[in-house]
C-alpha cells in the first residue's frame, strides 16, 4: 500500500496549491480537512480551489443547515483513505481544520460520544460562570481534570457537560475507536506557516479583497434567498458572520471587512498555537 501524505497549517500558505502538486506528482488524489469547506454552496468565503482535472474529496458534503463534527469527518475520511490505498492511489489529506486532523489520527477518548446538538444550542448563550456551576455538579471530576484556560473555554466546557450527561464512563471508551491506524513511517505531515506576523497579515488582507473582487457579498446574498440565516452551522463562521451584520445593516461595509480581515489573522495564530504541540508536523515556513 501507498503512503499518505497530510499538508496542514495556517489560512492563506497556499496548502490546496501544493497538494495539487503532490497529486499530480505521486499519483495521489486530495481529500479536503477544511471545516468550512465541507460545506455545500459555501465557496468564495472559504477559498474552495476546484482544480478541472483533479477532484477533490469531502468538498460540498454537508447543507449549511446541519451541524457537522471531527467525528463525522473521521467517519467519512477513514474509509475513502483505506478505499484509495488499496488501489495504490496517494492520499493526500489537506487543510487547516487540525481538530479534524487530531481526532484522525491519534483518536479520541471521548469519540463514541456524539455530539448533542440540542443541549449545544440550549448552553451556547450561557456565561462562563453558569457553564463552570453546571459542570461541577454534573460531574466534579471532570472539571477538576480542566486546566486553567479550558476552565474558561465556553466550548471545552459545554463538551464536558455533554459528556457527563451522556452517562457514560470514560473508562469503558475505547480511544483507538475510529482513527487511522497507521504507522508514523507511512505518513508525511507537512505543516506550512508564516515566518513573521508582518507576512500572515499582508497575505490574509489581500486574500480577503480577491475574494470580495471575486464576489463574496453576492455570494452571502444568494445563502441569505436560498433561506440560510448566521445562525446555520454552515454560516456560523468567519466572513459570513461579518457579511450578513452589514448587510443587516448592523454595521458599515468597511467595518465588516475589517472585523472579517481581524478574526482571519486571528483564526491563523490560533491554528499555530495548536498544531506546534504535534511532534510529527514537518514545519515548512513562507
Amino acid at each position: 500500500m501507498t503512503n499518505i501524505f497530510i499538508i496542514t497549517g495556517q489560512t492563506g500558505t497556499g496548502k490546496t496549491k501544493l497538494a495539487v502538486k503532490y497529486a499530480k506528482k505521486y499519483k495521489g488524489q486530495v481529500i479536503n480537512c477544511d471545516s468550512r469547506q465541507i460545506y455545500k454552496y459555501l465557496d468564495i468565503i472559504t477559498g474552495k480551489d476546484k482544480p478541472a482535472k483533479n477532484k477533490i474529496w469531502l468538498y460540498d458534503v454537508v447543507d449549511p443547515h446541519e451541524h457537522f463534527s471531527s467525528y463525522d469527518y473521521v467517519k467519512l475520511a477513514v474509509p475513502l483513505i483505506h478505499k484509495l490505498r488499496e488501489k495504490n492511489i496517494t492520499p493526500i489529506i489537506v487543510g487547516g481544520t487540525y481538530l479534524y486532523l487530531k481526532h484522525l489520527l491519534y483518536g479520541f477518548g471521548t469519540e463514541n460520544i456524539p455530539p448533542n446538538w440540542q443541549l449545544r444550542k440550549k448552553l451556547g448563550t450561557k456565561q462562563i460562570a453558569f457553564l463552570q456551576k453546571i459542570l461541577k455538579k454534573t460531574s466534579l471530576q471532570l472539571f477538576n481534570q480542566l486546566n486553567q484556560s479550558d476552565i474558561n473555554n465556553p466550548q471545552r466546557l459545554i463538551r464536558k457537560i455533554e459528556i457527563a450527561q451522556s452517562g457514560k464512563s470514560a473508562k469503558s471508551i475505547n480511544s483507538n475507536r475510529l482513527r487511522l491506524k497507521l504507522l508514523p513511517a507511512e505518513i508525511e505531515f507537512i505543516g506550512l506557516r508564516f515566518k513573521d506576523k508582518d507576512k500572515l497579515r499582508t497575505a490574509i488582507e489581500k486574500r480577503v479583497e480577491e475574494r470580495l473582487e471575486k464576489g463574496a457579498i453576492d455570494e452571502v446574498k444568494a445563502l441569505l434567498k436560498k433561506g440560510y440565516s448566521e445562525t446555520d452551522p454552515g454560516l456560523n463562521t468567519i466572513g459570513y458572520k461579518e457579511i450578513i451584520s452589514y448587510l443587516k445593516g448592523k454595521i458599515a461595509k468597511q467595518e465588516a471587512v475589517t472585523q472579517w480581515k481581524n478574526k482571519e489573522i486571528q483564526y491563523a495564530k490560533r491554528q499555530y498555537t495548536f498544531m506546534k504541540k504535534d511532534p510529527q508536523i514537518h514545519w515548512i515556513e513562507l
